[in-house]
């Protein structure tokens, strides 16, 4: 429940310059504010004539509004002239000065100043009325219509008589525009104020004691109009009054009333007439002098002027005959006497019209937007013409240009004409219109005006939705999040509204190859949600179809086929392969004679990865070593043998930790142990004797001869694998069958090291990438394409003896 209450916060503030308000200022600003129902209507009181960029107050602020997502409502003030005093900041709120803010100019004489503005908020639309009362700063001071005034009186005037003089004028009100009259110090004149009104007071000046023009023939006095503002400003008028001689005769005029006929816009400095005025008397007393009456008040003057000596009239501004047909100028003649006397006539100065106002062109009605299925003859809107000009010059025809499905009909009402359909819409073809109405009067010579409308057209579902992509290819890559989007599929509808609302879904669906069982899509946006996370070595594609159907009355639909191949991750690490112990753990004895020689093979490590290409791709690397100058590791085949020959003070057991890792992005290692013995041959010998037979004791009460036997086949067996190895060493490195072209091979080369491969195409070649098999001392070059091979179409084919030599060594490592 929104409480209803006011809020008065009166506030001295003083801003510092920002980029957004300007100077700092220091004003005086008073809050109102009344809240009923979710619509506030906020009153600020300020001065007039701040600087622009000063704050007034904060309207979010001060309604109770939330600041966060003001950005996103379009916050604007609505003034409803066009004017914008005052603008609103979008990003805070704070409502300042725009315009110079004159109060004088906005309201006159008017006691109370209010600006009715209205603070507008959309998302949801909120109106909120603000008044901004302008204080009054008393910033005019009071003028006199003329700076000097010259005062001519008889010497034979009589004490007490009363003359009046122009009052001083302030455009403030209130205190600032109060007048006080004062009267510097003499002792023959007093003066009186007259109240004709609240703010209208006449000043007199009121003769004390009798003249005597031979003693003082003039007397300067100065009128001070003060105001009751603050500070207080003043004006000063400077009286001279002089002292005349007795003048008995005033000047008469040939005609009292003047009439003459003008076309308007005449151009300034054009004679118009000559007014004649005589006067009886005598030397100075006879001549006349000619000048407009109440020259401060009256508009009309300003447009003439007349010669004082002559009474010549001629034009000094613009005449316009829409403002004024005919102006009436009252001419005040005087003669030069002494005391001057005065006679009154009248000019009349009628104007005629010429054709100087182009045609106003005003929508009354207007449909904006039309169904494009509107039948022909279907009226549109209704325009109004007019033209300040009268007679031919104010007739109006309208025209509108070819080619548009658009025609103007004259109304039975004059000025006024109907904007009908002349022919079949469509909206897809041109979905809107620019309509330029021509009007033209049929003066001499014509003026014209246009005015351009706009009319749209609404739409009938007619049009399908259109998929971006057909068909659609996506690549994710495995282990992604469940319940996470994908992708997105998108499609348009060239319809509008509801016609183009597309919703998505999956179609087609075949129950054993449907895939709502680990898809799921977003029916509004064409989001495709993964519900599990899929795996690239369980399944490495998958293929489906969406429709996209519209929301028209009758709805249309299309499907699209969406390819989804699953891309690789390093989410497996190393399998080791050998060596392998009978408990399953990664360690193993190899026993080595030590009069083997350098370069001796000792064993081989051998592991496998799931993952393909550089995720698959597996190197060695010794984590840990007894003696590294006697034993050494290849880094791409697993291989350990020996660097240099045995010595006397060689240890005789020696333990490698490997360490195998795969050359993913965030690469994924195993490690294997190798417990080398190295013993003499004989020693091997005795030592493998020894051990069968005490074996063969604890088990079997056996002969002798047996022993014997048993000893010997063990020799015999020692000596083989001495010449197995012998051989080994002594033969070739092969590395003719260095690449396998499975993509989960085994190595062909006899080494035993599995490998992996990714294939691709570019134009007419097909590659395949793979891990290197280097000799010891090898290295890779980082960035070089030394391990992708070029396998052109005519040599996809594997002969069958390649096939059964791989398969064949494939199971003599198993």
């Amino acid at each position: 429940m929104v409480e209803t209450g006011y809020i008065n916060i009166m506030e001295i503030n003083q801003y510092k310059r920002t980029h957004q308000y300007g100077w700092a200022f220091l004003h005086f600003a008073v809050l109102s504010l009344l809240c009923k129902r979710g619509s506030c209507q906020v009153r600020y009181s300020i001065q007039e004539e701040l600087p622009l960029g000063t704050v007034v107050g904060n309207v979010v602020k001060d309604v109770g509004l939330d600041k966060s997502g003001l950005a996103d409502r379009n916050l604007r003030i609505v003034t409803g002239t066009k004017q914008d005093l005052f603008l609103v900041n979008q990003r805070d709120g704070a409502l300042f000065v725009n315009q110079r803010i004159d109060r004088e100019d906005l309201c006159g004489k008017t006691a109370q100043c209010l600006i009715n503005l209205k603070a507008v908020i959309e998302n949801p639309l909120e109106i909120h009325y603000v008044t901004v009362e302008i204080v009054d700063v008393n910033d005019n001071v009071p003028i006199f219509p003329d700076k000097d005034y010259r005062l001519e009186i008889s010497e034979s005037v009589m004490s007490g008589a009363r003359f009046q003089l122009e009052g001083a004028h302030d455009s403030d009100v209130g205190l600032n525009g109060l007048l006080i009259y004062k009267l510097s110090n003499n002792d023959k004149f007093q003066l009186e104020i007259e109240e004709l009104s609240k703010d209208s007071k006449i000043p007199f000046l009121v003769l004390q004691k009798s003249l005597d023009r031979e003693q003082v023939p003039q007397y300067n006095l100065l009128l001070t109009a003060l105001d009751s503002g603050n500070p207080q400003k003043s004006g000063i008028l400077n009286i001279t009054v002089v002292i005349l001689d007795i003048n008995d005769n005033a000047p008469i005029c040939d005609q009292q009333k003047y009439t003459v006929i003008v076309p308007e816009n005449i151009p300034p400095g054009t004679f118009l007439l000559r007014v004649n005025a005589s006067d009886k008397d005598e030397g100075t007393n006879s001549m006349v002098e000619y000048a407009f009456r109440n020259k401060f008040r009256n508009i009309d003057s300003e447009l003439f002027e007349i010669n004082r000596k002559t009474g010549e009239i001629k034009v000094r501004g613009n005449i316009d005959y829409e403002k004024n047909h005919i102006f009436e100028l009252n001419i005040q003649v005087s003669d030069a006497g002494s005391v001057p006397l005065s006679t009154h006539c009248n000019v009349f100065v009628k104007v005629e019209d010429v054709n100087d106002n182009r045609p106003e062109i005003d929508i009354t009605s207007l449909s904006s937007r039309i169904p494009e299925n509107t039948s022909v003859g279907t009226m549109v809107g209704l325009i109004g013409v007019t033209d300040l000009d009268s007679g031919v010059n104010g007739q109006i025809v309208c025209t509108l240009p070819e080619g548009l499905p658009f025609d103007l009909k004259h109304s039975t009402e004059n000025n006024f004409y109907s904007l009908v359909t002349t022919s079949s819409l469509d909206r897809e073809s041109i979905p809107q219109y620019e309509i330029t109405i021509t009007a033209r009067d049929l003066g001499t010579p014509s003026l014209s005006s246009i005015k351009t409308v706009r009319v749209e057209l609404s739409d009938v579902n007619d049009n399908g939705p259109v998929f971006s992509h057909s068909p659609y290819t996506f690549y994710i890559m495995e282990n992604n999040e469940p319940g996470a989007s994908i992708f997105k599929i998108s499609a348009s509808d060239a319809d509008e509204s509801e016609n183009a609302l597309i919703s998505y879904s999956f179609g087609n669906i075949i129950p054993s190859q449907s895939v709502t069982s680990f898809l799921n899509i977003n029916s509004d946006s064409g989001d495709i949600y993964a519900l599990k996370s899929f795996d690239f070595e369980t399944m490495k594609t998958f293929q489906f179809q969406v429709a996209a159907k519209d929301s028209g009355t009758p709805s249309l639909s299309s499907n699209v086929t969406v390819n989804v191949f699953i891309l690789d991750q390093n989410d497996n690490p190393p399998v080791i392969l050998s060596p392998v112990s009978t408990n399953g753990s990664t360690e193993g004895v190899v026993e080595l004679s030590r009069n083997a020689n350098a370069g001796h093979l000792v064993t081989k490590v051998r592991a496998y990865d799931p993952d393909i290409g550089y995720n698959g791709w597996l190197s060695f690397s010794l984590q840990q070593v007894t003696d590294p100058g006697l034993l050494g590791l290849e880094r791409y085949t697993g291989e350990i043998r020996t660097l240099r020959s045995f010595t006397e003070s060689d240890v005789v057991l020696h333990k490698l930790v490997i360490l195998v890792k795969d050359n993913g992005n965030i690469s994924l290692s195993a490690t294997a142990t190798v417990v080398i013995n190295a013993v003499e041959t004989k020693e091997a010998f005795a030592s493998s004797d020894i051990k069968r037979s005490v074996k063969k004791e604890e088990e079997n009460n056996i002969t002798l001869y047996l022993m014997i036997s048993l000893g010997s086949v063990s020799a015999l067996f020692v000596f083989s694998m001495i010449g197995l190895i012998v051989m080994q060493c002594s033969k070739p490195p092969d590395y003719s069958s260095k690449y396998s072209r499975d993509s989960n091979c085994i190595d062909t080369s006899g080494n035993g090291t599995l490998c992996h491969s990714i294939q691709y195409r570019s134009g007419e070649k097909r590659y395949m990438l793979v891990g290197p098999r280097m000799s010891i001392g090898s290295t890779i070059v980082p960035g070089s394409n030394g391990n992708t091979l070029v396998v052109h179409e005519h040599s996809k084919r594997i002969s069958g003896e390649n096939l059964s030599l791989h398969r064949l060594h494939h199971k003599d490592m198993i």
